[in-house]
């Protein structure tokens, strides 16, 4: 077995069209990525995922680790928690985490989902 790897994210324009945020508030996020790895039965994935802008309702399904590599977003939590993202911002959102997204510039991630 060979070990998925990634190098130089950032470069990378092979992207998959992934869609539209289906929670839109506001605009038309489109979202791409590339998938690195998918575990057994798809209940974890890693790879790189990168949206436009707009503003849209959030919510984690699972457990979710996030290393954004460039642009700017805000999420705000349910509870009225404001979270600013900028490039070489890493974050955890766990399981259940609800909220807004506003992405103000693209956004390009690294992400790992269990």
């Amino acid at each position: 077995m060979t070990t998925p790897i990634m190098q130089s994210p950032l470069a990378i324009t092979d992207l998959v069209d992934w869609g539209i945020i289906p929670t839109m508030i506001e605009g038309q996020s489109h979202t791409s990525g590339k998938l690195l790895h998918k575990g057994p039965e798809g209940r974890s994935e890693c790879g790189l995922w990168v949206c436009t802008p707009g503003k849209w309702h959030c919510h984690v399904t699972r457990d979710e680790f996030c290393h954004f590599l460039e642009g700017r977003c805000t999420y705000v939590h349910e509870s009225g928690e404001v979270i600013e993202i900028e490039p070489d911002t890493a974050a955890f959102f766990p399981q259940d985490w609800r909220g807004v997204c506003t992405v103000h510039e693209t956004i390009k991630k690294v992400y790992m989902i269990r």
